[in-house]
């Protein structure tokens, strides 16, 4: 009885430490990481109907700062171990764009409750996941690594391959619609027999079993409140009505003195979208009743003139940029992105 007594009381304190350690960045950001400016007059043009909260472009970076990381996790295994990428550097770089990016936010106008709750829980859950898979791989992963010496066993590569399909299927789909039982029976379909292949086989299935039941909960939960919308809406000049049709994915709503009206798809299919219609001479002029977008670029620089928060990528040996420009600056920026040394990742919707 005693000795049940003394590891409940223990197992008491880690729980305590752990939320501890899970709420202190939330609080930090709460507390050091606030803005001062203010959010200048604007009169959108779009009816306020289609109007998404401004700060939304800045708040939708954490999501993709955890697609980055699964993308960066796959180019790590691509060639090495899951000991070699930088689990921390990837959890304090989440909690370091994000105080960035929630200073900058106050110029945009307040970041409603709803959102900053989100942006928490899956920061704290991405910190959670992240820290115990390090203390997994940097121990008995990496133990595994040495026993198995330098030659990749066949469970490498298979999870090498899964991580990257992973990482691609995230770039449209969230997270929760991965199958992540099928991984889990390819493992056990290809496993070898190694020692190697047995850990890898038993640790990565016990994370795609926890990863497939927490993803049931989410889908039930999002089923109940109802997925975010998969279009929006936007104003441009420069281009006909029949002509903007032609793009896949776009509807023509409306024209009119300030320009053509037009619905469009969100996620990655509109960062692709505003790039071939940027090249095209399309000028935007207004999203989502909006006049400020973010956007992600890559270079081989550590930091670009205008950006509010710039990071290495693991495993791809070159640097993220997180830029705010003016909506109806956008196309001009993209058509000379390449000529500022930038390659363009994303653009952040509302």
């Amino acid at each position: 009885m005693r000795f049940l007594l003394r590891w409940t009381k223990r197992l008491i304190l880690v729980l305590i430490l752990a939320g501890i350690a899970l709420a202190a960045p939330i609080l930090y950001v709460e507390t050091s990481c606030r803005g001062t400016g203010q959010p200048p007059a604007y009169t959108a043009l779009i009816d306020p109907a289609h109007h998404r909260a401004e700060t939304r472009t800045l708040m939708t970076y954490p999501e993709w700062h955890i697609v980055h990381a699964y993308e960066d996790y796959a180019e790590v295994l691509r060639t090495g171990d899951p000991h070699d990428y930088g689990f921390w550097s990837s959890i304090t770089g989440f909690w370091g764009s994000l105080c960035d990016l929630n200073r900058t936010a106050s110029a945009l106008g307040q970041v409603d409750g709803a959102t900053k709750q989100m942006v928490y829980v899956i920061g704290a859950s991405f910190s959670a996941e992240l820290a115990l898979k390090a203390a997994y791989e940097e121990t008995l992963g990496r133990l595994a690594t040495v026993l198995r010496g330098s030659q990749r066993a066949p469970l490498d590569d298979v999870s090498a391959q899964q991580a990257a399909a992973y990482a691609a299927f995230l770039q449209q789909v969230p997270w929760y619609k991965w199958p992540f039982a099928d991984d889990a029976q390819s493992l056990d379909e290809q496993n070898s027999g190694t020692l190697r292949d047995n850990e890898r086989a038993i640790a990565l299935g016990l994370e795609y079993g926890a990863k497939q039941a927490y993803a049931g909960v989410i889908e039930q939960a999002v089923a109940q409140v109802g997925a975010d919308e998969l279009t929006l809406r936007m104003i441009v000049t420069g281009a006909s009505a029949d002509s903007l049709s032609a793009y896949p994915g776009v509807k023509v709503i409306s024209e009119g003195p300030n320009g053509v009206e037009i619905e469009t798809p969100r996620y990655r299919t509109l960062t692709n979208l505003l790039a071939e219609m940027a090249s095209a001479g399309v000028e935007i002029i207004e999203i989502a009743g909006n006049d400020d977008i973010l956007f992600t670029a890559l270079s081989d620089q550590p930091t670009a003139p205008d950006a509010i928060f710039s990071a290495q990528r693991q495993g791809f040996g070159d640097y993220r940029h997180l830029i705010l420009v003016k909506v109806p600056d956008l196309s001009q920026r993209l058509r000379q992105i390449q000529g500022d040394g930038l390659t363009l990742e994303h653009i952040h919707d509302y």
